[in-house]
Protein backbone atom coordinates (compact mmCIF):
# COMPACT_ATOMS: atom_id res chain seq x y z
CA UNK A 1 0.00 0.00 0.00
CA UNK A 2 1.50 3.63 -1.01
CA UNK A 3 1.24 5.37 2.56
CA UNK A 4 2.72 2.58 4.15
CA UNK A 5 6.07 2.90 1.71
CA UNK A 6 8.78 4.73 3.41
CA UNK A 7 10.57 7.11 1.47
CA UNK A 8 14.87 6.72 0.91
CA UNK A 9 16.08 9.32 3.35
CA UNK A 10 14.18 7.50 6.17
CA UNK A 11 15.23 4.12 4.70
CA UNK A 12 18.26 5.01 5.10
CA UNK A 13 18.19 6.54 8.52
CA UNK A 14 16.47 3.56 9.66
CA UNK A 15 18.86 0.86 8.02
CA UNK A 16 21.89 3.41 9.92
CA UNK A 17 19.44 3.27 13.33
CA UNK A 18 20.10 -0.94 13.02
CA UNK A 19 23.44 -0.43 12.36
CA UNK A 20 24.08 0.77 15.53
CA UNK A 21 24.17 -2.39 17.79
CA UNK A 22 24.29 -0.46 21.13
CA UNK A 23 21.21 1.46 20.56
CA UNK A 24 19.63 -1.58 18.59
CA UNK A 25 19.78 -4.36 20.64
CA UNK A 26 18.48 -1.94 23.97
CA UNK A 27 15.49 -0.85 21.52
CA UNK A 28 14.91 -4.39 21.07
CA UNK A 29 15.38 -5.05 25.03
CA UNK A 30 12.84 -2.41 25.59
CA UNK A 31 10.11 -3.07 23.50
CA UNK A 32 10.57 -7.13 24.79
CA UNK A 33 10.51 -5.54 28.31
CA UNK A 34 7.17 -3.66 27.41
CA UNK A 35 5.40 -6.25 25.72
CA UNK A 36 6.39 -8.81 28.96
CA UNK A 37 4.51 -6.19 31.01
CA UNK A 38 1.87 -6.16 28.76
CA UNK A 39 1.29 -9.78 29.59
CA UNK A 40 1.98 -8.83 33.39
CA UNK A 41 -1.57 -11.31 34.63
CA UNK A 42 0.16 -13.88 32.83
CA UNK A 43 3.83 -13.54 34.49
CA UNK A 44 2.95 -12.32 37.96
CA UNK A 45 -0.79 -13.34 39.26
CA UNK A 46 -1.80 -15.60 42.12
CA UNK A 47 -4.26 -17.35 39.71
CA UNK A 48 -3.42 -20.49 38.04
CA UNK A 49 -2.77 -20.11 34.20
CA UNK A 50 -4.15 -23.79 33.72
CA UNK A 51 -5.51 -26.58 36.68
CA UNK A 52 -6.10 -29.86 35.44
CA UNK A 53 -8.29 -31.79 37.43
CA UNK A 54 -9.77 -35.36 37.33
CA UNK A 55 -9.25 -35.81 34.12
CA UNK A 56 -10.88 -32.21 33.06
CA UNK A 57 -8.89 -28.92 32.07
CA UNK A 58 -9.84 -25.60 33.96
CA UNK A 59 -8.55 -21.87 32.98
CA UNK A 60 -9.10 -19.73 36.17
CA UNK A 61 -7.85 -16.96 34.28
CA UNK A 62 -10.86 -16.20 32.50
CA UNK A 63 -13.12 -17.53 35.32
CA UNK A 64 -13.59 -17.65 39.08
CA UNK A 65 -14.04 -20.93 40.66
CA UNK A 66 -14.33 -21.32 44.35
CA UNK A 67 -12.24 -23.91 46.64
CA UNK A 68 -14.87 -26.39 46.53
CA UNK A 69 -14.62 -26.94 42.66
CA UNK A 70 -11.47 -28.53 43.80
CA UNK A 71 -12.29 -30.10 47.12
CA UNK A 72 -9.31 -27.53 49.11
CA UNK A 73 -10.35 -27.04 52.23
CA UNK A 74 -10.31 -23.66 53.60
CA UNK A 75 -7.44 -21.74 56.02
CA UNK A 76 -8.08 -21.93 59.37
CA UNK A 77 -10.44 -19.85 60.51
CA UNK A 78 -12.26 -19.38 57.59
CA UNK A 79 -15.65 -20.61 57.39
CA UNK A 80 -17.07 -20.37 54.24
CA UNK A 81 -15.71 -22.71 50.86
CA UNK A 82 -17.32 -19.92 48.92
CA UNK A 83 -13.93 -18.00 48.29
CA UNK A 84 -11.84 -18.15 45.11
CA UNK A 85 -8.89 -20.88 45.31
CA UNK A 86 -5.65 -20.62 46.31
CA UNK A 87 -4.07 -21.69 44.10
CA UNK A 88 -0.66 -21.74 45.03
CA UNK A 89 -1.25 -23.78 47.85
CA UNK A 90 -3.23 -25.77 46.17
CA UNK A 91 -0.23 -27.41 43.76
CA UNK A 92 1.93 -27.59 46.46
CA UNK A 93 -0.77 -30.12 48.59
CA UNK A 94 -1.04 -31.96 44.95
CA UNK A 95 2.88 -32.02 45.17
CA UNK A 96 2.72 -33.35 49.04
CA UNK A 97 0.29 -35.61 47.80
CA UNK A 98 2.57 -37.29 45.50
CA UNK A 99 5.42 -37.07 47.85
CA UNK A 100 3.40 -38.63 50.19
CA UNK A 101 2.11 -41.79 47.98
CA UNK A 102 5.34 -42.38 46.60
CA UNK A 103 6.27 -43.03 49.65
CA UNK A 104 3.43 -44.66 50.48
CA UNK A 105 3.74 -47.22 47.67
CA UNK A 106 6.88 -48.26 48.18
CA UNK A 107 6.12 -49.40 51.70
CA UNK A 108 3.26 -51.33 50.65
CA UNK A 109 5.66 -53.39 48.82
CA UNK A 110 3.25 -55.58 46.09
CA UNK A 111 0.29 -56.45 47.93
CA UNK A 112 -2.11 -55.40 45.77
CA UNK A 113 -4.86 -54.80 48.45
CA UNK A 114 -2.44 -52.22 49.73
CA UNK A 115 -1.58 -50.17 46.92
CA UNK A 116 -5.03 -49.98 46.19
CA UNK A 117 -5.61 -48.64 49.74
CA UNK A 118 -2.63 -46.04 49.23
CA UNK A 119 -3.75 -45.28 46.01
CA UNK A 120 -7.39 -44.13 47.02
CA UNK A 121 -6.01 -42.42 50.15
CA UNK A 122 -3.97 -40.21 47.96
CA UNK A 123 -6.70 -39.13 45.02
CA UNK A 124 -5.21 -36.14 43.98
CA UNK A 125 -1.75 -37.18 42.64
CA UNK A 126 -2.56 -37.02 39.42
CA UNK A 127 -3.68 -33.12 39.02
CA UNK A 128 -1.63 -30.70 38.35
CA UNK A 129 -1.71 -26.88 38.45
CA UNK A 130 0.29 -24.59 36.07
CA UNK A 131 0.96 -21.54 37.98
CA UNK A 132 2.84 -18.04 35.88
CA UNK A 133 6.22 -17.29 36.67
CA UNK A 134 5.55 -15.33 39.51
CA UNK A 135 2.92 -16.86 41.69
CA UNK A 136 2.15 -13.76 43.41
CA UNK A 137 -0.48 -10.61 42.49
CA UNK A 138 0.80 -7.54 43.33
CA UNK A 139 -1.86 -6.59 45.77
CA UNK A 140 -1.16 -9.84 47.76
CA UNK A 141 0.15 -9.99 51.35
CA UNK A 142 2.00 -13.87 52.02
CA UNK A 143 2.28 -13.53 55.90
CA UNK A 144 3.63 -17.29 55.61
CA UNK A 145 6.46 -17.02 57.14
CA UNK A 146 4.79 -15.47 60.71
CA UNK A 147 2.38 -17.88 60.52
CA UNK A 148 2.97 -21.27 59.51
CA UNK A 149 4.52 -22.41 62.02
CA UNK A 150 1.57 -22.00 64.51
CA UNK A 151 -0.45 -23.72 62.23
CA UNK A 152 1.96 -26.90 61.98
CA UNK A 153 2.11 -26.45 66.00
CA UNK A 154 -1.55 -26.99 66.06
CA UNK A 155 -1.77 -30.09 64.53
CA UNK A 156 1.10 -31.32 66.58
CA UNK A 157 -0.88 -29.80 70.13
CA UNK A 158 -3.72 -31.87 68.41
CA UNK A 159 -1.60 -35.35 68.13
CA UNK A 160 -2.12 -35.27 64.49
CA UNK A 161 1.39 -35.54 63.33
CA UNK A 162 0.37 -36.76 59.77
CA UNK A 163 -1.43 -33.38 59.77
CA UNK A 164 1.91 -31.53 61.09
CA UNK A 165 3.83 -33.52 58.45
CA UNK A 166 1.90 -33.05 54.99
CA UNK A 167 1.57 -29.14 56.09
CA UNK A 168 5.56 -28.90 56.77
CA UNK A 169 6.00 -31.09 53.55
CA UNK A 170 3.68 -28.87 51.70
CA UNK A 171 5.26 -25.62 52.20
CA UNK A 172 8.65 -26.88 51.68
CA UNK A 173 10.46 -27.74 55.02
CA UNK A 174 11.33 -31.18 54.26
CA UNK A 175 13.69 -30.79 57.28
CA UNK A 176 10.95 -29.99 59.44
CA UNK A 177 8.56 -32.47 58.00
CA UNK A 178 11.05 -35.65 58.01
CA UNK A 179 11.62 -34.51 61.54
CA UNK A 180 8.06 -35.43 62.64
CA UNK A 181 7.87 -38.47 60.40
CA UNK A 182 10.93 -40.07 62.15
CA UNK A 183 9.36 -38.74 65.56
CA UNK A 184 12.93 -36.89 66.17
CA UNK A 185 11.33 -33.33 66.58
CA UNK A 186 9.47 -34.58 70.32
CA UNK A 187 13.47 -34.75 71.33
CA UNK A 188 14.64 -31.50 70.12
CA UNK A 189 11.41 -29.76 71.45
CA UNK A 190 11.92 -31.54 75.04
CA UNK A 191 15.13 -29.98 75.24
CA UNK A 192 15.33 -26.27 76.81
CA UNK A 193 18.25 -25.00 75.27
CA UNK A 194 17.34 -26.12 71.87
CA UNK A 195 13.50 -24.79 72.41
CA UNK A 196 13.33 -22.99 75.95
CA UNK A 197 9.15 -23.19 75.62
CA UNK A 198 9.17 -26.52 73.99
CA UNK A 199 7.66 -25.09 70.87
CA UNK A 200 8.27 -24.68 66.90
CA UNK A 201 8.74 -21.00 67.64
CA UNK A 202 11.19 -21.27 70.71
CA UNK A 203 12.82 -23.86 68.28
CA UNK A 204 13.16 -21.70 64.86
CA UNK A 205 14.29 -18.71 67.70
CA UNK A 206 17.20 -20.52 68.89
CA UNK A 207 18.16 -21.58 65.30
CA UNK A 208 19.02 -25.27 66.44
CA UNK A 209 17.20 -26.13 63.53
CA UNK A 210 18.63 -23.98 61.08
CA UNK A 211 15.99 -25.22 57.78
CA UNK A 212 13.37 -23.39 60.03
CA UNK A 213 15.47 -20.46 61.38
CA UNK A 214 14.40 -17.61 58.87
CA UNK A 215 10.40 -18.30 60.13
CA UNK A 216 8.56 -16.49 62.55
CA UNK A 217 10.01 -13.23 61.12
CA UNK A 218 7.34 -10.11 60.09
CA UNK A 219 7.58 -8.72 56.37
CA UNK A 220 9.86 -7.47 55.20
CA UNK A 221 11.28 -11.02 54.04
CA UNK A 222 14.08 -11.68 52.12
CA UNK A 223 14.45 -13.58 48.70
CA UNK A 224 12.83 -17.04 49.32
CA UNK A 225 12.99 -19.08 46.26
CA UNK A 226 11.18 -21.90 48.50
CA UNK A 227 7.90 -19.18 48.37
CA UNK A 228 9.27 -18.25 44.81
CA UNK A 229 9.51 -14.58 46.16
CA UNK A 230 12.87 -13.92 43.66
CA UNK A 231 13.30 -10.58 45.41
CA UNK A 232 11.46 -10.82 48.47
CA UNK A 233 8.79 -9.24 50.19
CA UNK A 234 7.71 -6.00 51.27
CA UNK A 235 6.67 -4.53 54.73
CA UNK A 236 3.07 -5.64 53.98
CA UNK A 237 4.22 -8.97 52.40
CA UNK A 238 3.84 -8.40 48.85
CA UNK A 239 5.92 -9.28 46.46
CA UNK A 240 8.73 -7.69 45.15
CA UNK A 241 9.14 -8.80 41.88
CA UNK A 242 5.14 -8.45 40.77
CA UNK A 243 4.95 -4.59 41.90
CA UNK A 244 8.29 -4.51 40.15
CA UNK A 245 7.14 -5.57 37.06
CA UNK A 246 3.47 -3.96 37.58
CA UNK A 247 5.28 -0.96 38.03
CA UNK A 248 7.34 -0.79 35.29
CA UNK A 249 4.22 -1.47 33.10
CA UNK A 250 3.03 1.84 34.48
CA UNK A 251 6.07 3.65 34.63
CA UNK A 252 6.15 3.02 31.05
CA UNK A 253 3.13 2.96 29.47
CA UNK A 254 2.71 6.81 31.77
CA UNK A 255 6.10 7.99 30.24
CA UNK A 256 5.12 6.99 26.47
CA UNK A 257 1.79 8.37 26.82
CA UNK A 258 3.14 11.78 28.37
CA UNK A 259 5.83 12.50 25.93
CA UNK A 260 4.16 11.42 22.96
CA UNK A 261 1.40 13.71 23.59
CA UNK A 262 3.82 16.54 25.01
CA UNK A 263 6.61 16.68 22.26
CA UNK A 264 3.54 16.24 19.36
CA UNK A 265 1.84 19.46 21.10
CA UNK A 266 5.14 21.21 21.46
CA UNK A 267 6.09 20.55 17.65
CA UNK A 268 2.87 21.67 16.28
CA UNK A 269 3.30 23.98 18.57
CA UNK A 270 6.90 25.24 18.11
CA UNK A 271 7.08 24.73 14.24
CA UNK A 272 4.04 27.54 13.86
CA UNK A 273 5.98 29.89 16.04
CA UNK A 274 8.82 29.27 13.50
CA UNK A 275 7.02 29.55 10.40
CA UNK A 276 4.59 32.25 11.24
CA UNK A 277 6.22 34.27 13.51
CA UNK A 278 4.30 37.93 14.54
CA UNK A 279 1.57 38.09 16.16
CA UNK A 280 0.98 34.42 16.89
CA UNK A 281 4.80 34.23 17.92
CA UNK A 282 4.18 36.99 20.83
CA UNK A 283 1.22 35.78 21.99
CA UNK A 284 2.12 32.06 22.33
CA UNK A 285 5.16 33.18 23.51
CA UNK A 286 3.84 35.35 26.34
CA UNK A 287 1.01 32.49 26.99
CA UNK A 288 3.96 29.79 27.54
CA UNK A 289 5.87 32.15 29.83
CA UNK A 290 2.87 32.51 32.11
CA UNK A 291 2.79 28.86 32.33
CA UNK A 292 6.65 28.20 32.93
CA UNK A 293 5.96 30.52 36.00
CA UNK A 294 2.81 28.21 37.21
CA UNK A 295 4.89 26.02 39.75
CA UNK A 296 4.28 22.18 38.55
CA UNK A 297 4.50 20.62 42.11
CA UNK A 298 2.23 23.10 43.66
CA UNK A 299 -0.46 22.53 41.49
CA UNK A 300 0.19 18.58 42.14
CA UNK A 301 0.03 19.10 45.73
CA UNK A 302 -3.09 21.25 45.25
CA UNK A 303 -5.02 19.05 43.14
CA UNK A 304 -3.82 15.94 45.21
CA UNK A 305 -5.40 17.15 48.02
CA UNK A 306 -9.13 17.78 46.76
CA UNK A 307 -9.16 15.07 44.31
CA UNK A 308 -8.13 11.43 44.53
CA UNK A 309 -4.87 11.11 42.22
CA UNK A 310 -5.12 8.47 39.49
CA UNK A 311 -3.15 7.51 36.29
CA UNK A 312 -5.10 9.91 33.76
CA UNK A 313 -5.25 12.77 36.34
CA UNK A 314 -1.57 12.74 36.83
CA UNK A 315 -1.11 12.48 33.05
CA UNK A 316 -3.70 15.33 31.99
CA UNK A 317 -1.77 17.38 35.00
CA UNK A 318 1.92 16.80 33.45
CA UNK A 319 0.80 17.30 29.66
CA UNK A 320 -0.44 20.56 30.46
CA UNK A 321 3.53 21.35 31.64
CA UNK A 322 5.16 18.91 29.29
CA UNK A 323 5.10 20.27 25.64
CA UNK A 324 6.61 23.71 26.44
CA UNK A 325 10.17 22.77 26.18
CA UNK A 326 10.42 21.20 22.96
CA UNK A 327 8.67 24.51 21.46
CA UNK A 328 12.01 26.71 22.07
CA UNK A 329 14.13 24.06 19.61
CA UNK A 330 11.56 23.46 17.30
CA UNK A 331 10.43 27.44 16.59
CA UNK A 332 14.43 28.03 16.12
CA UNK A 333 14.77 25.13 13.98
CA UNK A 334 12.02 27.14 11.98
CA UNK A 335 13.28 29.70 11.89
CA UNK A 336 16.29 28.89 10.59
CA UNK A 337 15.00 26.41 7.93
CA UNK A 338 12.18 28.43 6.49
CA UNK A 339 14.78 31.07 5.11
CA UNK A 340 16.26 27.84 2.68
CA UNK A 341 15.79 27.60 -0.97
CA UNK A 342 14.30 24.63 -1.45
CA UNK A 343 11.56 26.50 1.13
CA UNK A 344 11.36 29.82 -1.24
CA UNK A 345 10.62 27.18 -3.77
CA UNK A 346 7.82 25.20 -2.35
CA UNK A 347 6.03 28.74 -1.95
CA UNK A 348 6.68 29.93 -5.51
CA UNK A 349 5.03 26.77 -6.73
CA UNK A 350 2.12 27.48 -4.40
CA UNK A 351 2.67 24.76 -1.74
CA UNK A 352 -0.07 25.54 1.11
CA UNK A 353 1.56 26.48 4.81
CA UNK A 354 0.47 23.16 6.26
CA UNK A 355 2.55 20.92 3.44
CA UNK A 356 5.52 23.70 3.77
CA UNK A 357 5.41 23.42 7.63
CA UNK A 358 5.28 19.19 8.04
CA UNK A 359 5.85 18.22 4.31
CA UNK A 360 9.52 20.21 3.81
CA UNK A 361 10.39 21.26 6.79
CA UNK A 362 9.73 19.62 9.74
CA UNK A 363 11.69 16.52 8.55
CA UNK A 364 14.70 18.52 8.63
CA UNK A 365 14.39 19.51 11.96
CA UNK A 366 14.13 16.36 13.67
CA UNK A 367 16.94 16.66 15.37
CA UNK A 368 16.23 18.52 18.71
CA UNK A 369 12.90 16.00 18.56
CA UNK A 370 14.76 13.17 18.40
CA UNK A 371 17.72 14.44 21.10
CA UNK A 372 15.51 15.03 23.74
CA UNK A 373 12.22 12.90 23.33
CA UNK A 374 14.18 9.70 25.34
CA UNK A 375 15.73 12.10 27.77
CA UNK A 376 11.62 13.12 27.97
CA UNK A 377 10.80 9.92 28.38
CA UNK A 378 13.56 9.11 31.53
CA UNK A 379 12.48 12.62 32.91
CA UNK A 380 8.39 11.48 32.98
CA UNK A 381 9.40 8.30 34.63
CA UNK A 382 11.27 9.74 37.11
CA UNK A 383 8.57 11.87 37.88
CA UNK A 384 6.04 10.04 38.13
CA UNK A 385 8.29 7.89 40.53
CA UNK A 386 9.44 11.57 42.43
CA UNK A 387 5.57 12.10 42.97
CA UNK A 388 5.06 8.29 44.22
CA UNK A 389 7.93 8.68 46.64
CA UNK A 390 6.43 12.26 47.87
CA UNK A 391 2.95 10.54 48.07
CA UNK A 392 1.45 13.02 45.66
CA UNK A 393 1.32 10.12 42.89
CA UNK A 394 -0.93 6.97 42.30
CA UNK A 395 -3.05 5.97 45.47
CA UNK A 396 -1.87 3.23 47.32
CA UNK A 397 -1.74 -0.04 46.88
CA UNK A 398 -0.93 0.89 43.15
CA UNK A 399 2.59 -1.06 42.54
CA UNK A 400 5.17 1.84 42.46
CA UNK A 401 8.57 2.37 42.01
CA UNK A 402 8.38 5.57 43.73
CA UNK A 403 6.30 4.14 46.47
CA UNK A 404 8.75 1.32 46.75
CA UNK A 405 11.53 3.36 47.24
CA UNK A 406 9.55 5.18 49.88
CA UNK A 407 9.78 1.84 51.92
CA UNK A 408 12.76 0.98 51.26
CA UNK A 409 14.13 4.40 52.78
CA UNK A 410 12.23 4.13 56.23
CA UNK A 411 14.33 3.38 59.21
CA UNK A 412 13.24 0.19 59.55
CA UNK A 413 13.79 -0.77 55.94
CA UNK A 414 17.45 0.60 55.24
CA UNK A 415 18.95 -3.13 56.35
CA UNK A 416 16.66 -4.56 53.59
CA UNK A 417 18.83 -4.41 50.94
CA UNK A 418 16.30 -5.93 48.51
CA UNK A 419 13.71 -3.36 48.71
CA UNK A 420 15.73 -0.69 47.73
CA UNK A 421 17.94 -3.17 45.01
CA UNK A 422 15.44 -3.82 43.02
CA UNK A 423 13.47 -0.50 41.99
CA UNK A 424 17.03 1.13 41.95
CA UNK A 425 18.50 -1.13 39.55
CA UNK A 426 15.10 -1.38 37.80
CA UNK A 427 15.44 2.55 37.05
CA UNK A 428 18.86 2.18 36.07
CA UNK A 429 18.92 -0.13 33.23
CA UNK A 430 15.85 1.32 32.04
CA UNK A 431 17.68 4.60 32.06
CA UNK A 432 20.62 3.16 30.73
CA UNK A 433 18.78 1.48 27.27
CA UNK A 434 16.49 4.80 26.84
CA UNK A 435 19.57 6.99 26.87
CA UNK A 436 21.60 4.05 24.01
CA UNK A 437 18.08 4.34 22.18
CA UNK A 438 17.99 8.13 22.10
CA UNK A 439 21.92 8.30 21.39
CA UNK A 440 21.80 6.18 18.62
CA UNK A 441 18.39 7.65 16.92
CA UNK A 442 19.84 11.09 17.22
CA UNK A 443 22.78 9.60 15.34
CA UNK A 444 20.96 8.01 12.46
CA UNK A 445 18.62 10.89 12.39
CA UNK A 446 21.45 13.62 11.81
CA UNK A 447 20.21 16.05 8.75
CA UNK A 448 24.17 16.35 7.97
CA UNK A 449 24.13 12.67 7.13
CA UNK A 450 20.46 12.48 5.28
CA UNK A 451 18.99 15.45 4.86
CA UNK A 452 16.01 16.22 2.77
CA UNK A 453 16.10 19.39 0.93
CA UNK A 454 12.72 19.57 -1.66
Amino acid sequence: MAWMRLDPVTRKRLQRFRQIKRGYGSFIILVAAIVLSVFSPYLAESRALAVWYQGQLYLPTFQFLPMRTFGQKPPPAWDTAEIETEYFRLQREWDAERFLHARARAAAGVDPAALAAVDAKYPNRDNRVFMPLIPWNPYQNDFWSNEILFEIQAALDAGDTARAEFVARRDRLPALADAIHQGTLVALLADPEKSPNGKLAGLAKTGAMPSIAHLGQAPPIAPDLGRAHVLGTDAQGRDVAARLLYGFRISIFFALFLVLTGQVIGTVIGSLQGYLGGRFDMLSQRFIEVLLSIPFLYVVIVLAALFQPSFWMLLAIMAIFQWIGITFFMRTEMYREKTREYCLAARSYGASHWRIVFRHLLPNCLTPLVTFTPFAVVGAIFALTGLDYLGYGLPAPTPSWGEMIDQALQIENRKKLWLILAPFTALTITLVLVVFIGESVREAFDPKRYARYE
